[in-house]
């Protein structure tokens, strides 16, 4: 994978999740959310630190600052723009070619540029739906990018779930779009 085949997704699922993002009241944050455990404020601020934040450092190959994992997005009144901001210098940070090079440090292991880029294409996808379906939104991307989540999902299933970071597959068509079917692989109901 490399720059042409990943960027056109994450600029994609990007747009929608700010989209999404400008779609949550106030009222919405202390409700629960689709993922266990999380009310959407929990949500949001994961999606805002991991999808915005994190995308910028990864491809600048810097640690996020303890300060960032701390924060409450949600305390400022205008987060989601803030949001949607912050992806754009995200985006930018991985216009550039060298971003695309070699492999970034995690901590405890080292990927490829491009899968990590790969994996927050599928965060964007995935908890973007997940903000959606909390706050009575919808969560649309196209077929192409459909298939490129399920890639990513199927490709790493195993090791979210033993994180628990996915839950057990759930029930799906065999014919259901390919996104349906990413969400589904990811333990998420989609019906």
């Amino acid at each position: 994978m490399d720059k042409d085949t990943v960027y056109p997704h994450l600029t994609e699922c990007a747009a929608e999740a700010a989209r999404t993002a400008r779609g949550v009241t106030a009222e919405q944050l202390p409700a629960p959310s689709t993922c266990k455990e999380w009310e959407v404020r929990e949500l949001v601020n994961h999606l805002v630190l991991y999808t915005s934040h994190g995308l910028e450092h990864r491809a600048l190959r810097e640690q996020l600052p303890e300060e960032l994992t701390a924060r409450d997005f949600t305390t400022d009144a205008d987060w989601a723009y803030q949001y949607a901001a912050q992806l754009d210098r995200a985006l930018a940070a991985w216009s550039e070619p060298a971003a695309w090079e070699g492999e970034v440090d995690l901590g405890s292991t080292t990927m490829p540029a491009s899968e990590i880029a790969s994996l927050i294409v599928k965060e964007l996808a995935v908890h973007g739906w997940d903000l959606a379906r909390s706050t009575g939104q919808e969560f649309k991307i196209s077929d192409g990018t459909g298939e490129f989540v399920l890639a990513v999902v199927e490709r790493h299933a195993e090791i979210y779930r033993q994180y628990d970071g996915f839950a057990a597959p759930q029930p799906v068509a065999d014919d259901a779009p390919a996104f349906e079917r990413a969400l589904a692989a990811s333990g998420r109901v989609v019906t």
